[in-house]
């Protein structure tokens, strides 16, 4: 279809023709060969950006007859340089977009709502389905399922158009009225699902037919189910909170008391680095132990004269159990060769040792540690200063200069400073790489980036020059 009304549109506009001399009122091809005139060397071509074809290559599928004059309309005005038939500002672009809209969310809707049953079959397993779309979208929806469903044969008969895959081919042969279907004993199974599913809590009525219209209720069958289950509603509530006001059995506080006496138990207070980093592990200071995968302990020599603090880990390190190996890690570690000092030979660590995040779909979004989690987690840092006894700390960001210094102030001020530490020692100021990652503004970026290697280097300086 587009391939045809494009073809017909190049020769149309290669003639000159304007759009009110053109009828392009019809359905089949035999519209497109009768107003298509031969090519000639010569004639005027027209050129269009990349985003014209796109949109046409969407409206073409739109169910209103006017969709072609529209289209070429579309097509002289970009030629002829009129308005902007692309953009929304323009009555023509917003009508084309809306229609492209349209065509793109009838595809979806046909991805998520069509229903196979299966057929009587030897071989390769055969299915079939009834669907009803609103536009002539069976052919660009098709190739999704030809995808999903590679491994057997399947129908997907529409009032229009019925898409035949057989075999591993492709077909397409006139619709009609809705097939015969066996009735599928798998639709039980996805009755059921949905039925457990179903949250009475949280009925939003308006949406759910946003998302499911009632035109496509009549051919899925889970959809037999809303009406019951609205009615029940209320009192499913009901019967929800009556389970959750239930006092828990006689004796079950015995038995979690018992079973968290079994757990490990850190040291009330480490003889050793080791012994540290084993209590860390167990640690159940706030409640950032509890979506962590695991805590991220520091890393390095444990005679190291300089070392590194940053906030918190982040998902790569939460993952691995080793800090500054994500993208902000890169990042340190850089820095640190560029300024002439082996990261390898400095004692990494973070002023938290859990990653706090948000679940965000198959995201984790870090989430800055709050002064309560940061004073919880100050037990474990002041540890790894007492074994370890750096001559010099660099704090990475705001989180890590309050954890040492117990000073919240903005760091503007403090990067590049030297600052006392809560236990005496010294501690220079500077960015937390993250904080680079971050910055947009490229001279911005660059300008960070050399002070925080800047200093880092005049860190490591100050920590051989003491340990000398």
């Amino acid at each position: 279809m587009f391939e045809a009304w494009r073809a017909a549109a190049r020769t149309a506009i290669g003639h000159r023709i304007a759009p009110v001399d053109i009828d392009w009122t019809g359905n089949s091809a035999s519209l497109f060969e009768a107003q298509s005139l031969p090519d000639e060397p010569g004639l005027h071509q027209a050129h269009v950006p990349p985003a014209f074809i796109k949109l046409a290559g969407s409206v073409i599928w739109h169910s209103a007859p006017e969709r072609l004059s529209l289209l070429y309309q579309a097509l002289w005005q970009l030629d002829r340089r009129q308005g902007d038939p692309l953009s929304h500002a323009d009555p023509l672009g917003h009508r084309l977009n809306l229609m492209a809209k349209s065509v793109r969310r009838d595809i979806h809707k046909m991805h998520a709502f069509v229903r196979f049953r299966e057929l009587p079959a030897e071989g390769r397993r055969r299915f079939a389905a009834w669907f009803e779309p609103e536009h002539a979208t069976l052919i660009p929806g098709s190739s999704f399922f030809v995808k999903r469903f590679a491994d057997m044969d399947w129908m997907i008969a529409t009032p229009r158009l019925t898409a035949r895959f057989d075999n591993g081919r492709l077909s397409f042969c006139p619709g009609g009225v809705r097939p015969d279907l066996p009735e599928d004993a798998s639709e039980t199974l996805w009755a059921t699902y949905f039925a457990n599913i179903f949250n009475p809590a949280r009925i939003k009525l308006d949406a759910m037919r946003s998302e499911m219209p009632k035109k496509y209720w009549k051919n899925l069958p889970e959809t037999q189910l809303i009406p019951d289950m609205l009615r029940d509603a209320q009192a499913r509530v009901e019967r929800m909170q009556e389970a959750a006001a239930t006092a828990p059995r006689p004796g079950a506080a015995a038995v979690s008391t018992r079973y968290r006496a079994t757990m490990p138990q850190s040291p009330e207070l480490p003889a050793t680095l080791e012994e540290a980093c084993e209590g860390a592990l167990q640690c159940r200071r706030c409640g950032l132990c509890e979506p962590a995968t695991q805590t991220v302990w520091g890393e390095g020599p444990p005679t190291a004269s300089l070392m590194m603090v940053g906030e918190q880990p982040g998902d790569r390190e939460d993952l691995e159990g080793r800090p500054f190996v994500g993208p902000a890690g890169q990042i340190l570690r850089a820095a640190a060769r560029e300024a002439g000092v082996d990261p390898e030979q400095t004692w990494l660590t973070n002023a938290v040792k859990h990653f706090k995040f948000t679940p965000r779909g198959k995201l984790r979004l870090h989430q800055s540690p709050n002064r309560q989690e940061i004073q919880h987690c100050r037990w474990w840092l002041g540890l790894e200063l007492a074994f370890i006894q750096p001559r010099m700390v660099l704090a990475l960001g705001a989180s890590a200069a309050y954890a040492l210094t117990g000073n919240s102030a903005p760091m503007a001020g403090r990067r590049g400073q030297v600052e006392s530490t809560m236990h005496g020692g010294s501690v220079l100021i500077s960015w937390h790489p993250s904080y680079i990652l971050r910055v947009k503004d490229p001279a911005e970026r660059a300008k960070a980036l050399a002070e925080l290697t800047e200093d880092i280097g005049t860190a490591w300086k100050a920590s051989r020059i003491s340990s000398a």
